[in-house]
């Protein structure tokens, strides 16, 4: 069995109605949104967020869950589609897990429009049942999401980022949005209770920076995850094997690192050397312990739970994170 098969067992059921819920959340009186949302559902990825919602929710209150949590989970859900296609725009990206994005097939203008219109939608969820606490969660979350993509491009830039900086941005850009699923899922069951969210919040952000920087190291590495080699190199984004190299090299090395960044980023033999250069610092295995030092801050939180199947199911997928082949 699949290690996601595995991970959805304790869930399977929820998952099941959530995806009906779910389409039903998107569903328009117009015919051409209704089409374009079809394909959106149709073309689903892991669906990660939504079972981080429910296994989160049915650890902290022993099994049991509630309307509010299928809520939180397409809330999230909406949100971070919307997110995506905008993305894609953003990025002038025609492909989306291996299908063809909204502005391939219809152009920027319609994909902006059903972008802003999954956001309403996610909003009008939660006002429409007054679940303005869940409403507060994601409304934070998509704040640090743009927060943390500005100050990348503004980075980026310069190519002056720091450890600090880059940790700072990846937990905007990557780790706030896994963090609101866990504390949606939370809050949807135990609203009172203040500590168990934010202990929850905190988990899903640790999970969130070792995904982050595993989806880094994939740039080093020759595994065939559909993202080539090299990648983000040549999009000139500063990530933590490259800047532990940059902190532990020559003043020479670096100028030649940074120049190879800046001005030869499309050039694969020096794209290749920039690779080695980092591997020959130790880049990859700083980068890799940090992300085991997340996972494992992550897993010290989860401790005080009862032992049940939603429990160790988070913990395979604390485990997935890190060990994923893509």
């Amino acid at each position: 069995m699949k290690i996601t098969e595995q991970i959805k067992l304790p869930i399977a059921n929820e998952m099941e109605l959530f995806e009906e819920k779910f389409r039903d959340s998107m569903s328009s009186k117009v015919a051409l949104l209704n089409r374009i949302t079809h394909y959106i559902v149709n073309r689903k990825g892991k669906q990660m967020r939504p079972m981080f919602v429910f296994l989160t929710a049915k650890m902290v209150s022993g099994g049991s869950i509630n309307e509010r949590t299928y809520r939180g989970a397409s809330v999230i859900e909406l949100i971070h589609t919307a997110t995506l296609v905008h993305d894609d725009v953003v990025d002038d990206s025609n492909k989306r897990r291996g299908f063809f994005s909204l502005n391939a097939l219809w152009k920027n203008k319609i994909a902006v429009l059903v972008g802003d219109y999954l956001l309403s939608k996610g909003l009008l969820l939660s006002i429409d049942n007054n679940d303005f606490d869940l409403l507060k969660i994601i409304s934070v979350a998509v704040r640090e999401m743009s927060e943390g993509e500005l100050l990348q491009i503004e980075k980026a830039r310069r190519l002056d980022i720091t450890e600090d900086i880059y940790y700072e941005i990846i937990r905007q850009k990557t780790a706030t949005l896994i963090a609101a699923c866990c504390s949606l899922g939370a809050c949807s069951v135990a609203p009172d209770d203040k500590d168990v969210v934010e202990k929850m919040r905190k988990f899903g952000e640790l999970i969130g920076m070792a995904f982050q920087i595993k989806d880094d190291l994939f740039d080093y590495t020759d595994d065939a995850i559909g993202k080539p080699t090299g990648i983000d190199i040549k999009e000139q984004k500063m990530t933590l094997p490259l800047i532990y190299a940059l902190n532990n090299c020559s003043p020479k090395e670096k100028s030649w690192v940074i120049n190879s960044v800046k001005n030869y980023n499309k050039d694969k033999k020096r794209v290749k050397e920039v690779i080695q250069f980092v591997k020959d610092k130790n880049g990859l295995t700083y980068a890799e312990e940090k992300m085991v030092q997340f996972q494992q801050e992550a897993l010290s939180l989860l401790q005080d739970f009862p032992t049940s199947t939603y429990k160790d199911s988070l913990v395979l997928m604390v485990n997935y994170v890190i060990e994923r082949k893509k």
